[in-house]
C-alpha cells in the first residue's frame, strides 16, 4: 500500500509518499513500551498487596509479635494496600479468622 501525507495541499509535489514498510518503520521507531517499574499504576495491585501484608504477618511471627521490628514491612504493605483492607485484615487476625499467614497457628485437637 502507498500512503500520501499532504499538509492541506492538493499539489502532489507537496505530499510525502510512504510505502507500508516506511510507515511501519516510522511507527516502530516512535513506539515506546510500558515502564518496567514493578509498581506500574495500571497493574492490578491486589496480589502484591496481599503478599506484602502476609510478609508483615510473617515478620511478626518470626519476631515474637514485635511490631516495632516489623514496622518497615507494615509500611510497605500500607503503601500498596487500601487502608480498608489492612484494617479488615488486622481485625480478622485479632479475631483469629485471617486466611493468610497465621501468627499463632491453631493446634489440632484444641
Amino acid at each position: 500500500s502507498i500512503f500520501r501525507l499532504c499538509n492541506n495541499s492538493t499539489q502532489l509535489s507537496d505530499c510525502i509518499i510512504l510505502t507500508m514498510a516506511d510507515s511501519v518503520k516510522k511507527i516502530i521507531k516512535n513506539a515506546t513500551t510500558v515502564s518496567d517499574r514493578k509498581m506500574y499504576p495500571a497493574t492490578n495491585q491486589a496480589h502484591f498487596c496481599w503478599h506484602k501484608y502476609n510478609e508483615f504477618v510473617l515478620c511478626l511471627k518470626k519476631n515474637d509479635g514485635d511490631e516495632d521490628h516489623c514496622q518497615p514491612a507494615r509500611q510497605l504493605a500500607a503503601s500498596i494496600c487500601p487502608e480498608e483492607w489492612t484494617d479488615m485484615w488486622d481485625d480478622q487476625r485479632a479475631d483469629g479468622i485471617f486466611l493468610g499467614v497465621q501468627e499463632n497457628p491453631v493446634k489440632e485437637g484444641h
